[in-house]
């Protein structure tokens, strides 16, 4: 790859081989679609490469603007970002929507079981091919930041900073029983066993709508959706709200990757295999900053705070929004704050 590449156009790469998931089933071929921004400069040290999370996409300045973008922290004038659409998801990469091998049929909801391990596997299998050798800032939120702590325990001397955001060293119990009553909501709509791209939309508006309970909070429903008068008896702007919510998700994603990255979130635990939480964690050798959101009650401070404790060197900061976990894609101000501050903070292992 040329030192002076500049993309904003999206890319898909196929993994060289088949790729063994953690399960042990096998998905025959694998396309990744994924962008860049910006220029490599001549020392190849500049590269922010971002996880997303679970409905978002590989164009990373359409939404996390104001973190990402021209005059923002992450400028592509100064950096080369990269960021790849996860392989389960629907926007150009391998999904249960798209058929396996070109001899195939879509595998709809027979798609195979991915981890977190699994989305950094290929993630891997891109940088290889990119032949980045060193990466300056691994940053990610939500399941993106899951994605983001794992490929940092895998590989420790790859990453000069880590940045983790609203996310946490192991799915929680809530967390998981968030996304299973979504699931429950998808089956329960009958077109979801007819394995077409439309099946399980019904299901898929009411479990955007469940889980946008959890990505924000009290106080963002009470100051945004409460009634403006005292007459209302039916037709609440909440109620309006919840659906137009769903529907824009019906618009744009489908209920067999949401099933599928649902599960891949489910499956996130960094201590597997490697001695427990603690013991993976101390394996993190890039300085490493963590920000949780005082109103996330999806990934509460609690568990960055964990993260934290045990990445060593790792500095925590609070973000005080009323957003909740949605906070991490909408307080951008806050999060160039805390991205500054770490810049010029004194690392000490």
């Amino acid at each position: 790859m040329s030192s002076t590449i500049s993309s904003d156009a999206p890319h898909v790469f196929r993994l060289p081989r088949p790729l063994r998931l953690e399960n042990g089933a096998l998905l025959p071929q694998v396309e990744i679609a994924y962008q860049t921004y910006g220029r490599l400069n001549a020392a190849r040290d500049n590269v922010v490469w971002v996880c997303h999370a679970l409905t978002a996409n590989a164009n990373v300045l359409d939404w996390w603007p104001g973190l990402f973008g021209a005059g923002c922290h992450f400028d592509p004038a100064d950096w080369f970002v990269v960021c790849a659409n996860v392989v389960g998801s629907c926007y150009g990469s391998t999904g249960p929507v798209s058929p396996p091998d070109s001899a195939a049929e879509s595998l709809y909801h027979a798609f195979p079981l991915l981890t977190v391990r699994d989305l950094v596997a290929v993630h891997e299998a891109l940088r290889e091919h990119l032949a980045l050798r060193q990466i300056n800032t691994l940053i990610g939120g939500s399941l993106g930041g899951q994605q983001a702590v794992e490929w940092a325990v895998q590989q420790p001397t790859l990453f000069e900073n880590l940045v983790l955001i609203a996310t946490n060293a192991r799915h929680s119990a809530w967390g998981i029983a968030f996304n299973e009553a979504q699931r429950l909501a998808i089956f329960a709509d009958p077109t979801y066993a007819a394995a077409t791209p439309e099946g399980g939309a019904a299901g898929l508006r009411a479990a955007r709508a469940m889980a946008l309970l959890s990505y924000r909070s009290y106080d963002a429903y009470q100051r945004s959706q409460t009634e403006t008068t005292d007459d209302a008896l039916d037709g609440f702007r909440a109620s309006s709200y919840q659906r137009y919510q769903g529907d824009k998700l019906v618009a744009r994603f489908n209920a067999y990757s949401y099933v599928a990255l649902s599960r891949t979130m489910d499956s996130h635990h960094v201590g597997r295999g490697r001695g427990g939480v603690r013991e993976a964690l101390g394996r993190i050798r890039a300085r490493t900053l963590v920000i949780s959101i005082t109103s996330d009650v999806l990934f509460p401070p609690a568990e960055q705070q964990l993260l934290a404790q045990h990445i060593q060197g790792a500095m925590y900061a609070e973000m005080d929004s009323q957003y909740g976990h949605d906070g991490f894609l909408l307080e951008t101000t806050q999060l160039t704050h805390f991205l500054e501050r770490f810049s010029v903070q004194t690392y000490v292992h």
